[in-house]
């Protein structure tokens, strides 16, 4: 590329996602039963059905409110009763969009990996930090402003996204080597 360029040379990136993502975990039966369970509520609670409840809910609250003087208590019962659904629900609404970002990330992959004119360098980006996507918008940005005030073909950007893919690989590569020397000084 350039001078200008902010992404370092470096070695091939490693595009297979970690293990310990929905997708790729090995299948242990509390795991399979958490991922049915959190799926099945998730579409559950997603329901008009639910929300039906949940208002049906309110309004009997509500209309309890003059028999129990709308005391602490009352309110209570409905602060609690929210906060506990509220705080398990997101563990639950968690697990089924992490899924749901694997399943996505998959299919954009095999896009990826179908399409000739495309570089499959990035299969795999989503694990690269934010640091290193920033790098890699902003080296588009400018790949994009080159490509325009050269007036070339957008068929031959796929070369110059193959570099920058290459050279984000690098610097993943060198920072995962020294966050690996860093967790050893800190083991010892």
């Amino acid at each position: 590329m350039n001078d200008k360029n902010p992404l370092p040379d470096a070695a091939p990136m490693d595009t297979v996602p970690s293990t310990s993502s929905p997708g790729y975990a090995k299948a242990h039966p509390v795991t399979r039963a958490f991922d049915a369970f959190a799926s099945t509520v998730t579409r559950w609670a997603g329901s008009p059905v639910a929300f039906g409840l949940a208002v049906i809910s309110v309004v009997v609250w509500l209309v309890s409110g003059p028999f129990f003087h709308f005391s602490e208590g009352w309110q209570l019962v409905i602060n609690t009763g929210t906060t506990i659904i509220t705080f398990l629900m997101v563990f639950l609404i968690q697990q089924s969009a992490n899924k749901d970002s694997v399943a996505v990330h998959l299919k954009l992959n095999e896009l990826l990996a179908s399409h000739k004119h495309a570089s499959n360098k990035l299969i795999g980006i989503e694990d690269a930090t934010e640091e290193d996507l920033r790098k890699l918008a902003a080296a588009y940005l400018q790949l994009a402003e080159e490509r325009e005030s050269e007036g070339a073909a957008t068929h031959e950007d796929g070369a110059a996204a193959a570099e920058i893919a290459r050279r984000l690989a690098k610097a993943q590569a060198r920072n995962a080597s020294r966050r690996g020397s860093d967790e050893r000084v800190e083991a010892e």
